[in-house]
């Protein structure tokens, strides 16, 4: 358990809710735009991706596909390919944009952070005062960019993606020898949009059982349902896309929350972490007294005389259970006797009968 600005993740605390603006803003003003719809939705913080398409893509010209929604009402699916680096062209903001855009999140109460693809986006980050930095799924496997992003001290998040086990313990691995004990692993099923038998929720058991660490679900599915099996199966981060638009033709959109489901998302996570309670019996007072009322106790079944040796067929057991419950009547007083004259029908109280 640790805590992201005053967010705690893990331990007993609320899940976190992450809206993802990264790959969906259109430049500075959509993103403050998605900022301010995820603040007024109610999320803990919002998520961009620090880029630099001309650094990170050597082939310019490697496609990538993916599928947008081509009609809204039919639900009707298009498959796009288009270059990946006019795709990642898309996200880019300035560093002078991220600082404003930081301000604007610091100043509605959202955490602000971002993936990080290289040293010099670490050191921004830091810099900027970001509350975490994740790495991406693709960089399982880069111990040095890892061990950087571990020595900054900052929270990191570890997508997993299509990473191996034994990958994601070795990632893990080099965070904690950095003195870095504050991750959080997602489990990220792959896919724009995933399919859903490849989204298998089972991991997040298997990596709670695995590490100590909280567990976060990057979720790539349309509509919520698979936040809400996360959430159920454990995880303490959900990390949901979010979109002004679902039907805009640019790869996860299609996938997005917009504006008028962002709240009822947050509201519907909410709503089943109340739900779901804890996992110890604990009942308040109110609860305690208020059952009696549907329990039995044990009345009267017909006159019993001062001093009488009580039988079964001097007692029968209804309700209200205000009086002496069958169980404890069944240990301590069947073999009782009266203490005083006792009317057919009335109700048993543990003064009226002696420890039998």
């Amino acid at each position: 358990m640790f805590f992201i600005g005053d967010k705690q993740v893990g331990g007993d605390g609320s899940c976190m809710i992450v809206f993802e603006a990264g790959p969906t803003h259109s430049g500075f003003e959509s993103a403050k735009k998605l900022i301010e719809l995820s603040a007024d939705a109610g999320a803990d913080a919002v998520k961009f991706q620090i880029i630099d398409p001309d650094r990170l893509v050597a082939d310019k010209t490697l496609p990538f596909t993916y599928e947008v929604l081509a009609d809204r009402q039919t639900g009707r699916r298009e498959s796009v390919t288009e270059p990946l680096y006019d795709i990642l062209s898309r996200r880019v903001l300035t560093a002078a944009e991220f600082r404003r855009l930081k301000s604007i999140a610091d100043n509605l109460g959202l955490v602000f952070f971002a993936t990080v693809l290289f040293d010099e986006d670490i050191d921004l980050a830091v810099s900027l005062g970001f509350e975490s930095i994740k790495i991406a799924s693709a960089d399982v496997n880069h111990f040095p960019f890892i061990r950087k992003a571990a020595r900054s001290g900052i929270s990191l998040q570890l997508d997993t993606g299509n990473a191996t086990l034994g990958e994601i313990e070795r990632a893990v691995d080099v965070i904690r020898q950095e003195g870095n004990e504050n991750v959080i692993i997602h489990h990220c099923p792959s896919g724009y949009p995933a399919r859903l038998d490849g989204i298998n929720l089972n991991m997040i058991v298997t990596l709670r059982q695995m590490f100590s660490h909280p567990i976060g679900f990057s979720d790539h599915s349309p509509g919520w349902e698979m936040d809400i099996a996360a959430l159920v199966l454990g995880t303490k981060l959900v990390e949901k896309t979010i979109t002004t638009d679902r039907t805009t033709p640019s790869i996860e959109h299609i996938m997005s929350l917009e504006p008028s489901e962002m709240r009822t998302f947050v509201q519907t996570v909410r709503d089943v972490e109340r739900a779901l309670g804890n996992r110890r019996r604990a009942m308040a007072e109110a609860e305690l007294e208020k059952r009696k009322s549907i329990r039995r106790s044990a009345f009267a079944k017909r006159a019993i005389a001062a001093g009488q040796l009580i039988s079964d067929d001097d007692v029968e057991f209804r309700r209200p259970g205000f009086g002496i419950t069958p169980d404890v009547f069944e240990e301590y007083f069947a073999k009782g006797k009266a203490t005083r004259p006792i009317e057919a029908g009335e109700m048993l109280q543990p003064g009226d009968l002696t420890a039998g």
